[in-house]
């Protein structure tokens, strides 16, 4: 467990370089980023090649006995390159050419952009990938950060045709699997095919997906590129990405596959700021965001390589980029570094070492002042590398519980949301917020990874599935295994058209059919009856016709009182529940408190803002409240060594 900082040496006088790499290594930190946007000062004109100060500057770090990371510039094509080659730019979805003047304008379909990529990033790791004080690189910056994975430009467009040709072969395979057949949408050649943009009303939602997914792959081969070079001129050495909290535009398992790690960006409070959470959670967090949003990303982005993950980008005091800005309460930042080594990472990375001078982030907090002198952060990391170096977990284990995540069941639901409070990261958050209350550790896995060894498999809106995926899904539960269903599963196919009758392939595990659904308006209600009890729901009800399975909880909401709201489905040595409604949380904590009890796995509540973690034989506790709060002993794991995190130290 190490920290790092994100550095900007060509931002600042050389004579401040050494000064600054002494002082880094004396604050405990370990890692320092560079060079992810440098680009304009590597090549300040068509051909001309500056690498002489990164090299001072890398040499300069090494020798303070720091490692040094190198971003590949790519995130910020400059203007010359734009200039020369135009068709760079990426076109946003009401057809208009990006604009030079911010970052990531570019489209992952530019063959010119392609090709000026592999030249630089070659270039530099030609350069710089023996030198001993660099042990990592990070290619490109957040990916798809500010709208940009999906282009609709003229190369989009023919790259999306050739695409669908690779993966339907046949137009007509194409209109069956769209059901082109509707508003006579058919076509007669894949070169007939649009982009699914300025349709007068919306495009067909089977065709938008597999945009979706081109864009996706589009981000997924680009990033290839650039690993398979930097792994020959740089071998062994770690390559990343940093990718970002509830971001879903491209598929991060299939980024991961070509990464030695993956690394996410996280900002608590602007997080939170921008989330759907009440106003009166956002008010009660304000300071220290809400546990759980942060720590259902570390759960992701452990899960999409079920390894260690890094933060390369950690929140030291306030952000720039947020509706509000609140500053950190102290203590705040401590709590956070050690929260993400609670759940499995690696490095902890700070940004930034100086707070920027000019420019749009220049009220982006920094663990050091506009002038360089120490903003609290710094004592806060300082803290934090003292208390890390008495800590020796063992490798992290499998969680109990598992949290089943997909991207294209994103794109699909939240393209459809029949709804208009339905969201797909929101039931996701739902589930998982029900089991981290209980205090259980989580892993966010892709449904079709290997389910062995979990107590409790939980997916929330498992709404595309073939064949394949409910084999998988059933050979888990004969075997002894517990799943748990969320409204929406097993309503489509991969192609997005339905299932008839729903949810079709899963009819053997549920145990049901599903006709008719309800889809309430926001504020609107219904009531369930469970375990003698009524609890409330919104935004989304599954309504269950028990085929086989056996009923657990009803509807009392008038228009389908008495309908099966919650069943269970014996299968093999294990069973299968289905939830229909998207309860709100007091059910939702009544529905795994009976599921958790049948695994025989402890689960006590824990107080609100206080969240329980494992990691290789060290419980951590952590207070996010602005106040104490008191846990029951019975809660805390006998034989732990219990670390304590909270604002006040």
């Amino acid at each position: 467990m190490e920290l790092g900082v994100c550095y900007y040496p060509e931002h600042w006088p050389k004579e401040t370089w050494r000064p600054d790499a002494v002082r880094m290594k004396a604050l405990g930190l370990s890692w320092v980023r560079i060079g992810e946007f440098a680009w304009s000062r590597l090549e300040p004109r068509p051909g001309v090649l500056d690498f002489e100060w990164l090299a001072e500057a890398i040499d300069t770090l090494g020798a303070a006995g720091l490692k040094v990371v190198i971003g590949t510039p790519t995130a910020t094509p400059p203007k010359w390159l734009l200039e020369r080659y135009p068709d760079i730019y990426g076109v946003d979805a009401q057809g208009r050419r990006r604009g030079f003047g911010s970052r990531r304008h570019y489209s992952f379909n530019s063959p010119s952009y392609w090709r000026e990529s592999e030249r630089i990033v070659t270039l530099l790791a030609e350069r710089f990938g023996a030198h001993p004080a660099v042990a990592a690189w990070q290619t490109d910056n957040e990916y798809g950060c500010h709208d940009t994975v999906r282009s609709y430009g003229e190369h989009d467009l023919r790259e999306f045709r050739a695409w669908l040709k690779r993966r339907y072969t046949t137009v007509e395979a194409l209109n069956v699997a769209w059901w082109n057949v509707f508003w006579s949408m058919e076509v007669n050649s894949f070169d007939e095919v649009e982009l699914p943009n300025l349709t007068v009303t919306e495009a067909n939602p089977s065709q938008v997906l597999d945009f979706y997914r081109f864009s996706s792959d589009a981000v997924v081969a680009y990033n290839k590129m650039q690993a398979e070079i930097i792994r020959r001129y740089s071998p062994g050495r770690l390559i990343t990405h940093n990718a970002m909290g509830f971001f879903g535009d491209y598929d991060h398992f299939k980024l991961a596959h070509d990464l030695d790690a993956i690394t996410w960006d996280n900002y608590p409070l602007g997080m939170l700021e921008e989330s759907p959470l009440p106003d009166a959670l956002k008010a009660h967090f304000l300071r220290v965001g809400h546990p759980d949003l942060i720590s259902f990303n570390h759960d992701l982005y452990r899960g999409v390589k079920r390894a260690p993950f890094w933060v390369m980008e950690q929140q030291p005091g306030q952000v720039n980029w947020a509706s509000s800005n609140p500053l950190p309460a102290p203590g705040a930042v401590k709590l956070w570094s050690h929260q993400a080594f609670a759940h499995g990472a690696a490095v902890v990375s700070y940004f930034r070492w100086r707070a920027a001078n000019g420019a749009q982030e220049l009220m982006h907090a920094g663990l050091n002042l506009h002038d360089g002198s120490p903003d609290r952060a710094s004592q806060e990391a300082r803290a934090v590398a003292d208390e890390l170096a008495g800590l020796t977990p063992a490798a992290s284990q499998q969680a109990p519980v598992a949290l089943l995540f997909d991207y294209e069941n994103l794109w699909a639901t939240n393209l459809q949301r029949h709804a208009k409070a339905w969201d797909y990261w929101a039931i996701e958050l739902s589930y998982y917020l029900a089991l981290r209350a209980f205090g259980l550790d989580v892993d966010i896995i892709h449904p079709r990874m290997d389910l062995k060894g979990y107590r409790l498999v939980v997916a929330p809106a498992l709404h595309l599935v073939d064949e394949a995926l409910a084999t998988h899904l059933e050979d888990y539960v004969a075997a002894g295994g517990l799943l748990a269903v969320g409204p929406r599963s097993g309503f489509k196919q991969p192609s997005n058209i339905v299932w008839a009758p729903a949810p079709g392939p899963l009819s053997r595990l549920m145990g049901v059919r599903i006709d008719h659904v309800d889809a309430l308006r926001p504020g609107i209600s219904g009531s369930v009856t469970l375990g003698g009890a009524d609890f409330h729901y919104q935004t989304w009800a599954d309504l269950l016709s028990p085929t086989t399975a056996e009923v657990l909880a009803t509807y009392q909401t008038p228009a389908y009182a008495g309908v099966a709201a919650i069943t269970r489905q014996r299968h093999g040595q294990g069973a299968c529940v289905t939830i229909g409604p998207w309860g709100n949380p007091a059910l939702h904590l009544a529905i795994f408190s009976d599921l958790l009890s049948q695994t025989g796995l402890p689960h006590d509540l824990l107080p609100d803002g206080v969240r329980l973690t494992r990691r290789g034989g060290l419980t951590y506790l952590f207070n996010f409240n602005p106040h104490q709060a008191e846990v029951a002993e019975e809660a805390i794991p006998p034989h732990s060594v219990v670390i304590r995190a909270g604002v006040d130290g």
